[in-house]
């Protein structure tokens, strides 16, 4: 059997751990900033976790990851 590929709209969106953990970033940091205040930013721009209930959908997604 072949390779499977990877779906490169997730492999460009999702990273994974040393752990195995799931990682993103977050939505909201491309335009309209200045309504937003420092705190939300601060919080939008760091890596955020993938919730436990979508892990298995992304590891199926990205084979290899």
């Amino acid at each position: 059997m072949g390779k499977l590929k990877s779906h490169r709209g997730a492999a460009k969106r999702f990273k994974f751990t040393a752990t195995g953990k799931v990682k993103m970033s977050s939505a909201g940091m491309r335009h309209l900033l200045t309504g937003k205040t420092a705190r939300k930013k601060r919080s939008l721009g760091r890596p955020a976790m993938v919730d436990k209930a979508n892990i298995e959908t992304i590891k199926k997604l990205l084979p290899y990851g």
